[in-house]
């Protein structure tokens, strides 16, 4: 099989996992790696092994001329990025979200679509066999369900100047949300209705219109109902950072308490450490008819191997000419989903999701 020529832009810390699999993977070669950062660009050519590096995207595109670009940058980059790329005939791999609007999201596709590219965005999740698990298992208990998830950060140092440079043009919410609401669309296999949030700002050292903390809350069309919570910065609390709870009529899954670790260390934020089944029938006495049952997850992937089974799906689609209509619609409906919060935040109204997409939600 012809190696897949691919550049990797952004060298922080999704970067260099994303590029550590290419590495380490048969079907592709990295020709390059972009960073405005020259320490970081340096420091991970060095360490595998000496690509040529570039500190200019546009540049670096003209100079490799690459069958695939993978883009792992700040979210106000990606449409511009992702639209260099497609117009230079590249399949393209971003990390979330797709882009800062719905209407940008949505064009992009579309010129993936006109171009025959390839465009797989980073739902992580997606991928993680645990996660899958979880996804099965929910689906497993009846209608309406009832998803409870978050993602707190108590984050400080590097940690923190990252979230402040992310909320430059997004929320928590909005930034991490999408892997979440994906997920609970993926539980309900439901269209979502409408959606609305709360939000604070909690820091000074961010901009005076945006908010470090949210909770947005979805209502989907069979009855389900989520919510989300996420808050970045060194005011957050560790005691309830990581709750992954799906509750239906016939009992709830969660995710063990055993994964709960550190809310600032990114390998912490896929673990689940096993998950409890609960059953909700009762017997003749009113007792528990079953008890609980705990699902091994032991062997979860870590990041970079996450990261790798990413990249095998990536190169699975191009070289397989795999049909990624699905996956970009639904990368475009959790945008979806995660803007309208964003608005019911700065509006303090309910969105109904019918009227954003002009009455009719892409399923």
């Amino acid at each position: 099989m012809e190696k897949q020529k691919i550049l990797v832009v952004g060298c922080g810390n999704m970067g260099t996992s994303h590029a550590r699999a290419y590495h380490q993977m048969d079907g592709f070669e990295i020709v390059g790696l972009v960073s405005r950062t020259p320490k970081s660009r340096e420091k991970l050519s060095d360490e595998l092994g000496g690509y040529p590096t570039f500190g200019d995207y546009e540049e670096a595109l003209a100079a490799t001329k690459p069958d695939a670009v993978s883009i792992n940058t700040y979210p106000d980059t990606h449409a511009d990025y992702i639209r260099a790329a497609l117009n230079a005939r590249a399949h393209v791999f971003v990390e979330k979200p797709l882009a800062l609007t719905v209407e940008t999201a949505q064009g992009l596709v579309d010129l993936a679509h006109k171009k025959g590219k390839k465009m797989v965005v980073g739902y992580i999740l997606r991928v993680h066999p645990a996660w899958a698990k979880f996804v099965e298992v929910a689906r497993t208990l009846g209608k309406p369900l009832v998803m409870r998830m978050n993602l707190n950060q108590q984050a400080s140092g590097a940690m923190w100047y990252t979230h402040k440079q992310l909320m430059n043009s997004m929320s928590p919410i909005v930034d991490c949300g999408v892997h979440y609401v994906d997920i609970m669309c993926l539980m309900t296999q439901s269209v979502p209705v409408s959606v609305s949030a709360i939000g604070a700002r909690l820091s000074d050292e961010i901009d005076a219109k945006m908010y470090n903390y949210g909770q947005l809350q979805v209502r989907f069309k069979d009855g389900s109902v989520g919510w989300y919570e996420a808050g970045w910065g060194p005011m957050m609390s560790e005691t309830a950072f990581f709750i992954k709870d799906v509750i239906g009529p016939k009992g709830s899954v969660s995710i063990s308490d055993d994964a709960k670790g550190d809310s600032d260390n990114v390998e912490d934020h896929t673990k689940t450490g096993g998950l409890r089944l609960h059953h909700a029938a009762l017997d003749s006495d009113g007792n528990f008819a079953k008890p609980d049952e705990i699902i091994n997850t032991s062997d979860e992937p870590d990041h970079d191997a996450l990261c790798k089974l990413e990249q095998e799906y990536f190169l699975r689609a191009i070289t397989e000419d795999v049909d990624l209509s699905d996956h970009m619609r639904d990368a475009v409906n959790s945008l979806r989903i995660v803007l309208a919060a964003d608005e019911s935040f700065r509006t303090g109204k309910t969105v109904d999701l019918y009227r954003l997409s002009g009455n009719a939600f892409n399923i």
